[in-house]
């Protein structure tokens, strides 16, 4: 049978290949060109294919590599899948019960194990002995896809009852399983070909579980000394436990919330859990009388300013009266921001605001002087001044938010006592399943593509667009910082991905198919397949009928519950 070839364009070199070639084989012929392993191709611009897929057609490629944003997803999410085939492996397929990778701490993921064994030193060195063993094998990591339905009762068979409650709520009829050697699981994203990828990380123990520790994007080769913060550890451990109490774990667990009871009684528990939270660190401030300074910092989309206002509310049930002061008013004019490695408007540096003029102003009102505080104008990029002065009292406070707020440098002048500082962030606490997360990143990127449509007209293609930028200023600005904080403040709620999931789609569906940013709209909308928002019930509830799932699946996940709880008759 006569051969076909395929013509391929890689950068400005085209080449015919036999049709049915792996992309792997094309990549290896590149890999000199490129400035680390290459794990994916993007094909013709659009479609990102792993590398054990085969050209099929005429094509254009390019290569992404783990100093991408989505190969370096692709890397860690498939060291997730080696440590737990390896955990099962030296634990032993009948004494795991549950390996759960829970959040990020020290560029790597805390994880614990759920069975009948002693995680010690001695278990994590056989494992991390293991997952070398099975990196220098090299072995292929295969992908089949099957039927929904397939999937439900093969992940309750291997005990994995969070995929199995996922799958129950799945509308589209088929699944993606990927397999090492025997062992099966599911992961939502993309994987490297093969275990040979795979050979940079550390395991740390830690607290009551331990951290797989991975490189930094930038440097593949290299993986960092283990440096947990543990203020933000203990808030998200919190968080994490928080959730397990209100049985919403996971977005199977939120999908039951949403279908089977009444969800404004589940947003009026989250509610005032958090309201509790702050009228709890209201009480810290005021029992420190000589504060007359409260610093809350916090990334994009953390939900600094709508904390300022509820904090405020609270300070006043302590006697207090609040002064609200954004750091933003204190911009430098446009003409003298300084400019990234884009030659981009960097407002996320501090040289982007007018220190000196911050210090001088807080000083003065800390003395008693009456100042006429600046307003910055967005569209004109300049300052102009409240023409209503502000004094403080003896019970005045100033409140103060903005991202650089925990840097020393920011209040240099400003003596310490009178400080008290606050970290927030948006800490999602819901994974996927067991061995999915949902990282804090992408909640945050969530609520500012809804935020930026609805109050300031932005499209998701532009804000999409600007996150990179965002994120860098984040890690040089803001995150170094977090431990300097006195209390640190998760915003997240349990059930918002269900609620901005209506608002957030139309959104990604807008961003143009050929523009630099529809990829990471499409791995964005990837989050919400199987998160079910409460105006899509109806529907579900009648495709369920539709399709006779709902008795056996529920039936069955009650049977396989009943075991793991020792509660079936």
């Amino acid at each position: 049978m006569e051969k076909e070839f395929c013509t391929v364009q890689t950068g400005d070199k085209v080449k015919c290949y036999e049709r049915g070639i792996a992309y792997k084989k094309i990549a290896e012929e590149f890999q000199e060109e490129y400035p680390a392993k290459i794990v994916l191709a993007l094909v013709d611009g659009t479609r990102l294919q792993e590398l054990n897929k085969r050209l099929k057609q005429d094509c254009k490629i390019e290569f992404v590599t783990v100093k991408d944003p989505i190969g370096y997803e692709t890397y860690r999410r498939s060291l997730c899948f080696m440590l737990v085939k390896a955990v099962h492996d030296v634990g032993g397929h009948d004494k795991i019960r549950n390996v759960k990778i829970h959040f990020s701490v020290s560029n790597g993921y805390y994880c614990t194990i759920d069975g009948d064994v002693v995680l010690d030193q001695k278990f994590l060195d056989q494992i991390d002995a293991r997952m070398h063993e099975l990196a220098e094998a090299q072995i292929p990591i295969e992908k089949r896809s099957v039927h929904t339905s397939d999937a439900v009762e093969l992940f309750g068979r291997h005990g994995m009852y969070d995929k199995e409650r996922l799958f129950g709520y799945r509308r589209v009829s088929k699944v993606n399983i990927y397999r090492m050697n025997e062992f099966e699981d599911y992961y939502y994203g993309y994987m490297v070909p093969d275990s040979g990828y795979l050979k940079n990380f550390a395991l740390h123990l830690y607290d009551e579980g331990f951290v797989l520790q991975m490189p930094f994007r930038k440097e593949p080769d290299v993986v960092p000394a283990f440096e947990p913060r543990e203020k933000l550890f203990q808030v998200l451990k919190s968080s994490v436990q928080w959730g397990d109490l209100q049985n919403i774990e996971t977005v199977g667990a939120l999908n039951d919330m949403v279908t089977k009871y009444d969800m404004r009684e589940i947003v009026l528990v989250q509610e005032a859990y958090q309201e509790r939270q702050i009228a709890q660190i209201a009480a810290q401030i005021a029992a420190k009388p000589e504060t007359k300074l409260v610093m809350i910092a916090g990334p994009s989309s953390s939900g600094k300013t709508t904390f300022s206002h509820r904090l405020s509310i609270q300070l006043r049930t302590q006697g207090m009266r609040p002064h609200p002061i954004a750091v933003d008013n204190y911009f430098v004019d446009r003409e003298k921001t300084p400019r990234d490695e884009d030659d981009n408007y960097n407002f996320e540096c501090l040289e982007a605001i007018d220190i000196e003029q911050f210090n001088k102003d807080m000083q003065a009102l800390l003395a008693g002087e009456a100042v006429h505080l600046p307003i910055f104008d967005f569209k004109k990029g300049s300052r102009s001044y409240d023409t209503t002065p502000t004094q403080l009292k003896e019970q005045d406070i100033l409140v103060i938010e903005g991202i650089h707020c925990l840097n020393p440098e920011l209040s240099r002048q400003l003596s310490s006592d009178r400080k008290f500082k606050i970290y927030i962030s948006a800490l999602t606490q819901l994974n996927i399943d067991e061995h999915n997360r949902i990282p804090s990143t992408d909640g945050r990127l969530i609520r500012r593509l809804v935020r930026d449509a609805r109050t300031r007209g932005t499209s998701a293609q532009k804000t999409l667009a600007m996150w990179s930028s965002v994120r860098r200023g984040e890690e040089e600005n803001i995150f170094p910082y977090q431990e300097e904080a006195d209390v640190m403040f998760n915003s997240s709620l349990l059930y918002e991905l269900a609620v901005l999931k209506q608002y957030v789609e139309p959104l990604l569906f807008g961003v143009e198919k050929d523009s630099p940013e529809y990829l990471e709209a499409k791995r964005t909308f990837e989050i919400f397949l199987t998160i079910l928002s409460e105006s899509e019930v109806t529907m579900f509830r009648q495709i369920r009928c539709s399709e006779n799932l709902s008795e056996a699946g529920a039936s069955r996940y009650k049977r396989k519950e009943g075991k793991r709880h020792g509660t079936e008759s």
